[in-house]
């Protein structure tokens, strides 16, 4: 494996990040995941220009979109593969052990590592922690990941693939790497940001392209709601055929598999959007 790493690409062996780095202690620094499909990044502008707005909200310099870009095009030339998960991780840099930031600048890493595409339809739990959508790191795709893999391991034990998150007042709001959608009386409806949830590009897209509506949702919708389903990078549109206990028969639902159908479309129509 070849990763770019401050500047140009280094062997595996070779890319090494100092340990005292920030985004490691104390998980300053924040990231994007891209998919690559034969070679190319999947609407790669909208992931530089989060990646843009999380550094401002970690108050970070603005991460050089060309250097990213000149990144992301070396490492997948250089690590050829049919599905890939290209990661930008971009952190405060060197930096002293508490949480004041060093003055030697940030560090860019860019991998690859291959994937294959996901299942249509998956089972999902609710977990008992809460999203703050009144936090600090609100909206931003930080490194600061830990409750993240906390509820993905849950989610692993109970024999699911993802965690979804209620917010402090009750509210649906997320899954630990996707986006949610459910269907009511037949319209598709997702969390507003206002609950927390991240900005994903991947939701964003399946909003604009089905007409999906953002309402503020109580957790509980999840038990009457007549589809479920996930949204995230690499997930694409996924159905949910289970959610805790219950199970959603005939998972992908018609309202979820026509929302697969036009995202595939409009994706392979244009890998920018």
């Amino acid at each position: 494996m070849r990763i770019w790493l401050d500047g140009g690409l280094r062997d595996i062996e070779s890319a090494r990040v100092s340990v005292l780095d920030h985004g490691l202690t104390v998980g300053d620094g924040i990231f994007e995941t891209v998919k690559a499909v034969d070679g190319k990044p999947f609407a790669l502008t909208r992931h530089l220009d989060r990646l843009t707005r999380s550094a401002r909200g970690l108050g970070l310099p603005d991460p050089d979109h060309d250097e990213v870009r000149r990144a992301c095009a070396a490492v997948i030339e250089a690590n050829p593969m049919p599905l890939g998960r290209l990661r930008v991780t971009y952190t405060g840099g060197h930096g002293p052990l508490g949480s004041d930031r060093g003055e030697q600048g940030t560090t860019l890493v860019v991998a690859l590592g291959e994937t294959t595409r996901r299942p249509d339809s998956t089972a999902v739990v609710t977990v008992p922690w809460t999203r703050n959508e009144r936090g600090a790191l609100t909206g931003l795709k930080t490194t600061s990941y830990a409750e993240n893999v906390v509820a993905l391991a849950h989610a692993h034990r109970h024999g699911a693939s993802e965690a979804l998150f209620g917010n402090t007042v009750g509210r649906l709001c997320e899954g630990t790497g996707s986006n949610v959608f459910v269907v009511l009386d037949g319209e598709i409806h997702t969390p507003p940001l206002a609950s927390g949830c991240l900005a994903g590009v991947t939701r964003a897209l399946a909003a604009e392209w089905t007409g999906a509506t953002e309402t503020d949702l109580p957790l509980d919708v999840l038990d009457r709601a007549e589809e479920v389903f996930l949204t995230s990078t690499l997930r694409d549109v996924q159905a949910v055929h289970r959610l805790d206990d219950r199970e959603l028969p005939g998972a992908a639902g018609p309202v979820t598999a026509k929302a697969m159908r036009i995202f595939a479309e409009r994706a392979g129509d244009d890998l920018d959007p």
